[in-house]
């Protein structure tokens, strides 16, 4: 006798658990509220991104996603770009930083390359100033707006999971699932709920050390050519904590405290990466509250640009879209929230900026456990 499983949210974090309860054997339906996924789950670069994790638990989950992306990849036809990453220096500060990580990071196949090599990696990036860079080869690129709506079709085809959308779930009461006047049942109750901590157990998420994080992204038009991996400026630089191992990072941020005040303000470090179609996401913001207001500031959207043109120059620059996101982010330094309000119910929450990158390997490891 099978065991069955309702999954609550269709983002990245519900198709994960989705993923790891059907590969088990399990009957899933996932409840989604909207008729598609339009959260933070498709508002993003697209970025699998182990760089940004340090050694230890998170840099192997992060890898464990990788290889599950790939799969996945492969298995429902979703196009994917096994790059890697290059973060781009243009100050000798900039570079102390990259040149430490290059040699801590050794065993991960870190290369440092000098300015000539970095043009030859990628031609978009501007020679003026250029140092060198920092190149990673376990980044892979997807396009979320393709991928996320492609899963749940490939789930449903090859696993029978079934997709119940355009339904919000109002309450649970283990072993039932509401939605409004209607009820399910299953053995195991997933609530992966992204930013929505309003509408179930809104006590619980209440007393959590969660916030809401808001971004600003942009897309330019499509290329002629391909730009090659992911591209950095040297701002991300004091954003992902594995690169806290830099013993010079600190100079660095005094630096970029000195230099880049109004960046630092709102949270901006600057990246761009390519989907198949040619286009560039770029980006992005970070701004923290529990309650974001819905407007798009112009003036972060130009700050982004202004960085962006100090270290890559595109054939079209035109942007075509403009968006905002929200994910939920722990303040506690924790990376994720995996919480059991009741028996036979988890939570699935708080992977801040870092869904993509860690989403399938938390999913197969909560389940597995």
């Amino acid at each position: 006798m099978y065991k069955t499983a309702i999954v609550i949210g269709a983002g990245m974090a519900g198709l994960a658990t989705a993923r790891a309860l059907a590969v088990r054997g399990y009957k899933v339906n996932v409840i989604e509220r909207t008729h598609r996924a339009v959260g933070a789950s498709i508002r993003n670069f697209g970025m699998i991104w182990p760089i940004g994790q340090p050694d230890g638990e998170l840099y192997e989950r992060a890898m464990l996603s990788r290889s599950i992306w790939k799969q996945v990849c492969q298995d429902a036809h979703i196009w994917h770009d096994a790059v890697g990453s290059l973060h781009v220096a243009n100050q000798p500060a900039e570079m102390n930083v990259i040149s430490e990580l290059a040699t801590i990071f050794r065993h991960r196949g870190y290369q440092l390359l000098s300015a000539d090599e970095t043009l030859k990696k990628s031609a978009p990036v501007v020679r003026e100033n250029l140092m060198g860079s920092l190149y990673s080869p376990d980044e892979m690129i997807i396009d979320p707006r393709v991928a996320i709506q492609t899963i749940p079709a490939w789930l449903s085809e090859k696993y029978m999971v079934e997709f119940t959308w355009g339904k919000t779930v109002t309450a649970i009461d283990y072993p039932d699932v509401y939605t409004g006047e209607d009820m399910l049942s299953a053995d195991e109750i997933f609530l992966c709920s992204g930013a929505d901590f309003e509408t179930v157990y809104p006590e619980l998420f209440s007393k959590q050390a969660l916030v809401k994080c808001k971004l600003q992204m942009m897309r330019m038009a499509a290329q002629q050519e391909r730009i090659g991996p992911p591209l950095c400026g040297a701002l991300s630089l004091v954003h992902y904590n594995s690169f806290k191992a830099a013993p010079s990072l600190g100079q660095l941020k005094k630096r970029f405290d000195e230099q880049y005040p109004d960046y630092l303000k709102w949270g901006i470090h600057v990246m761009v990466a390519q989907n198949q179609a040619g286009e560039l996401t770029v980006g992005d913001s970070h701004e923290y509250d529990h309650t974001h207001d819905p407007f798009d500031k112009q003036f972060i959207n130009q700050l982004i640009l202004d960085y962006l043109k100090t270290f890559a120059s595109f054939g079209n620059e035109q942007i075509i879209e403009t968006w905002n996101g929200i994910y939920p982010k722990l303040t506690n330094g924790e990376a994720h929230l995996v919480i059991r309000p009741e028996q036979g119910v988890t939570i699935i929450n708080g992977l801040g900026g870092a869904g993509m990158t860690l989403g399938f390997g938390l999913a197969e490891q909560v389940v597995a456990a």
